[in-house]
C-alpha cells in the first residue's frame, strides 16, 4: 500500500528532474557520460539516475548500471 503512494510522487519529481530523495534539481548534480544516448547522474544524496538525451527523461539506475 505504502508503494502505491509513493511511486506517483516519484514518478512526478523525475518528471520535474528532480532527485526523488532530496529533491535538488538534478541539472546541477555530476553526469558522467554513461553510453552513446545516456548520462549517468549522481545526487549529493547518493542516489543514482539515467538521463536518456533522446528522450530527455530520467529514470532511477538499475543494479547492473551502477
Amino acid at each position: 500500500m505504502f508503494k502505491k503512494l509513493i511511486t506517483p510522487i516519484q514518478l512526478w519529481l523525475l518528471s520535474r528532474g528532480q532527485c526523488v530523495g532530496c529533491g535538488m534539481p538534478l541539472a546541477k548534480a555530476n553526469s558522467v557520460k554513461h553510453s552513446e544516448s545516456t548520462n549517468k547522474i549522481t545526487c549529493s544524496c547518493g542516489r543514482i539516475f539515467i538521463y536518456d538525451t533522446q528522450k530527455r527523461s530520467y529514470r532511477r539506475a538499475l543494479f547492473s548500471e551502477i
